[in-house]
């Protein structure tokens, strides 16, 4: 698929109306777009490497999540679900298996757009060697796995390594304890998630200045974490 500089994306919609809509906001972007109406079909276009993917979860041969499930092991591109599935527990389910971003149906054709660039904008930023965060308090390098904090390098384990560079890469957004466990031991791991806790502690003695007042990490409380930590521009 040459497609020059431009990004792409797999739009996996069985909905032929809904699909087309999708695109046709797409094409206006300048994205390059590619359509798959069930699962086989988007395993099958998955060979070819791609930027960003729409994933409507009713799908007649598969169940999305599971297709999300199968994406996920084989690439770290955004994954933004479409259902009609609007309940918390609906999307919590849905970005613990490895989603980025949940649009509940109906929805703006717009809004989907502003998403998906929101989603590549970030997916951009992991791309580089590294990150800054609080005028370089916190660097990560993504090459060679090396953490600074106020410029002294720390060791992370590679669980710890896993966990903070999924938050960084997203700050602000809220990681349930069982979205942590499962980016951080798979999702075959049968121990408490629980054992995140552990973990994120661990961390904070490690990035922070003072692990009991967090900068970076902060704990919402009923749900799990966040990454509050300031991105230092280019």
């Amino acid at each position: 698929m040459d497609t020059g500089n431009k990004e792409t994306i797999l739009i996996v919609e069985d909905e032929r109306k809904i699909a087309e809509i999708i695109r046709a906001y797409l094409d206006r972007e300048g994205y390059v777009v590619r359509l798959a109406a069930t699962g086989a079909q988007a395993l099958e276009l998955f060979r070819e490497p791609f930027d960003l993917v729409i994933l409507d979860l009713m799908l007649p041969d598969m169940q999305g999540e599971e297709l999300c499930r199968i994406i996920r092991e084989r690439s770290d591109a955004p994954v933004i679900m479409l259902t009609a599935k609007s309940g918390e527990e609906d999307r919590i389910r849905g970005l613990g298996i490895g989603a980025d971003d949940y649009v509940v149906k109906p929805f703006s054709p717009r809004e989907l757009v502003a998403r998906v660039k929101a989603q590549l904008r970030r997916a951009g930023r992991t791309k580089r060697r590294g990150m800054s965060f609080n005028r370089g308090a916190l660097t990560i390098d993504l090459e060679t796995r090396e953490v600074l904090s106020q410029g002294e390098p720390v060791v992370l384990t590679p669980t710890e390594f896993k966990i903070l560079l999924s938050l960084a890469e997203r700050p602000g957004r809220i990681f349930s304890r069982e979205q942590l466990l499962n980016i951080a031991q798979g999702y075959d791991f049968e121990g408490s998630d629980r054992t995140i806790d552990a973990h994120v502690k661990n961390l904070r003695h490690k990035i922070e200045q003072d692990s009991k007042e967090p900068v970076f990490i902060r704990t919402v409380y009923g749900t799990g974490y966040k990454f509050t930590g300031s991105p230092d521009e280019d």
